[in-house]
């Protein structure tokens, strides 16, 4: 340990000696002003109380003198604070032991043993609140050794047989032998102590470094995966209307993708969660509409393999409530896809209870039943263990990471509530959430988007209602049911109405985007699913390259990666705002992996006018982009009016 970094090893030792006084100092001025009344009746009570006045002082001095070794970051004492402190201890010690005197002199043989009693008190206290310090044990036991070594003098004084003398010289010697044994083996403890505590502090600090490592490890790759899925799914996309036969291999590419997709999001949130990095938020939304948007998103998968999907309802569901709609939408979908992936026959249940809880607010129960084949209870005790699918094999039959329910759990626990699962072999599974949710006003019901998670989870629904088929077969196989969320059509989106006095060239010409991203393949992406609706599309592989281009030629939106080597996304548009450039007002939406509330803040407060996530869907960018579209238009109107 070194100065440059800490107290060195002597400042470190003084440090804890003296908080251990500073902590004990309550004890001794008790014990000084108990002593004084004891001997009140030799020296009085005036004398008694001058006495314990002028001790409790010196006490008082010498938190004075050591007051910054007290401090939240202890300084560094100096020598000369140091030798007046150590002067004070030995004061102090001296003054206490100096009742034993009148003891002596007027006390007669009770009076002897009492004094006999109270040196070895205040040596035992002593040893036990002056750790591993040998300088300021020795300024406190100094004067005690005085005291006590005039015992044997004293006897011999008074013409004491020599044995008694010799074996009250030995008692002293025996009883200071064992004070010093005793605080060496007091500090040695302590230092063992402290040094594991700094061993303890310095593998948590290893362990939270190696964590936010490995989490913004897989931040990094999370964001490197969605690329090519992203491809994967755009090229899906771009050649789904052909024949039956390629019909058929799309949606299997499509739902490859979608399932690689609902894996990676999970093992992100997973990470998030271990990392104390996953928040909620609380805004208001439509509870009811909500569960009647995620009964209508999974009854197309459930009605195709084979199953029923019910819902129960008591009555008195909330509809304006506040909480994060897309947690507990997620969490929904985590355990309905469970239910479904595992239930070959029978009956998945939705059932809802609310009651309205003071103030302003509502407990929700919230209970997925399946007719599954149920679990044992040793099966229950693993259920919410993290890549622990309760069953050898689950895996391979029914695909998944093993997290999903683990994550579901850690989301209602950040929501305030409980997720709880009851079941027995053959009876099927209960999961029950328990929720309290505030009430929300009804004028201010956030929308909540049924895209992205869900699509996802019903890829996963859709893989399991048929066996799985070869890549290519010999007869045309059956398409797999379609998600009950239909994809618009997709129409060419409008370029912003030309101001008053623009050319009518102007006004007609293409609509030109730039798309910035370090990834050729999301710039081709982007352009696969653009250029067939005429759009004129300029790239660039970074930020700078991307402000060359901007000073070069007038776009109307810019899609930004936020992610990007030298230049990343926030400050190429933070750039170009703070410019008086002819794109200086120009729309950009962020394209990125990263969707927590906090980044979208973020994007928002770099000038970024909108945001469309990873992977990239023909649907999301043709949707953000008319979004955009659509509010020039109406800034346009307004300006015009």
């Amino acid at each position: 340990m070194t100065k440059s970094t800490e107290l060195d090893n002597d400042d470190a030792v003084w440090t804890v000696a003296l908080r251990q006084r500073r902590a004990a100092l309550p004890q001794r001025a008790a014990m000084g002003v108990a002593i004084a009344m004891v001997v009140s009746p030799l020296i009085g009570w005036t004398g008694s109380l001058l006495w314990a006045a002028i001790y409790i002082a010196i006490q008082l001095l010498e938190q004075v003198i050591f007051s910054p070794a007290a401090r939240a970051t202890p300084a560094v004492l100096p020598r000369w604070r140091k030798a007046l402190g150590l002067a004070a201890i030995s004061s102090g010690a001296l003054f206490f032991g100096f009742l034993s005197v009148p003891m002596w002199l007027t006390g007669g043989a009770a009076g002897a043993i009492c004094a006999a009693l109270i040196t070895p008190a205040a040596l035992l206290f002593v040893m036990i609140n002056t750790p591993r310090s040998k300088a300021i044990l020795i300024a406190n036991v100094a004067p005690y050794f005085f005291y006590m070594a005039a015992i044997p003098m004293s006897a011999a004084a008074y013409d004491a047989p020599a044995s008694l003398v010799i074996g009250a010289t030995a008692a002293v010697a025996a009883f200071f032998l064992y004070i010093v044994l005793g605080w060496r083996k007091m500090s040695e403890a302590i230092e063992k102590g402290l040094s594991a505590k700094a061993e303890a502090d310095r593998l948590r600090l290893k362990a939270e470094q190696d964590l936010a490592a490995h989490t913004v490890f897989l931040a990094a790759v999370g964001h490197d995966l969605r690329t090519p899925i992203g491809a994967i799914l755009t090229g899906a996309a771009e050649i789904q209307n052909h024949d039956a036969q390629t019909r058929a291999n799309v949606d299997l590419i499509t739902d490859a993708g979608l399932m690689m997709k609902a894996l990676l999001d999970d093992l992100l949130d997973h990470s998030k969660i271990g990392a104390g990095r996953m928040t909620v938020e609380t805004v208001d939304f439509d509870l009811r509409k909500l569960l009647a948007q995620t009964i209508r998103l999974w009854r197309g998968p459930v009605e195709a393999k084979g199953l029923k999907l019910r819902l129960e309802s008591t009555g008195g569901v909330p509809r304006a409530v506040r909480g994060d709609p897309m947690r507990l939408r997620q969490v929904l979908n985590n355990l309905i896809s469970n239910a479904v992936k595992f239930t070959e026959t029978g009956t998945i249940t939705l059932r809802l209870d609310a009651w309205s809880e003071e103030p302003g607010g509502y407990l929700m129960l919230i209970e997925v039943a399946d007719t599954g084949p149920g679990m044992s209870v040793d099966q229950l005790t693993r259920l919410f263990n993290p890549f622990d699918q309760t069953q050898d094999g689950v895996s391979a039959r029914h695909g998944g990471s093993g997290l999903g329910l683990a994550i579901s759990r850690d989301l209602v626990e950040l929501m305030g509530g409980r997720l709880t699962a009851r079941s027995a072999p053959g009876q099927g599974a209960r999961f029950t959430v328990s929720l309290f949710l505030a009430a929300g006003a009804a004028t201010a019901v956030a929308e909540t988007p049924i895209e992205g998670l869900d699509e996802s989870r019903l890829a996963v629904a859709r893989a399991l209602v048929a066996p799985s088929q070869p890549l290519a077969p010999a007869t045309p196989p059956v398409a797999p049911p379609a998600p009950a969320a239909v994809e618009p059509e997709i129409e060419p989106p409008s370029r912003p109405a030309a101001a008053e006095g623009e050319p009518q060239e102007e006004e007609d010409r293409p609509l030109r985007l730039l798309v910035v991203d370090d990834h050729d393949i999301n710039r081709r992406a982007v352009q696969l699913i653009l250029q067939p609706l005429g759009c004129e599309i300029t790239t660039a592989a970074d930020g700078m390259i991307a402000l060359d281009r901007c000073a070069e030629t007038v776009f109307d939106v810019i899609f930004m990666d936020v992610r990007m080597p030298e230049l990343d996304g926030r400050e190429t548009t933070r750039r170009l705002r703070a410019g008086d450039g002819p794109n200086a007002r120009t729309p950009v939406i962020a394209v990125t992996a990263d969707t927590a509330p906090e980044d979208i803040a973020a994007c928002q407060a770099a000038g970024m006018a909108y945001f469309v996530s990873k992977p990239l869907t023909p649907p999301a960018l043709l949707g953000a982009l008319q979004h955009v579209l659509s509010e020039i238009d109406a800034q346009s109107a307004d300006e015009a009016a």
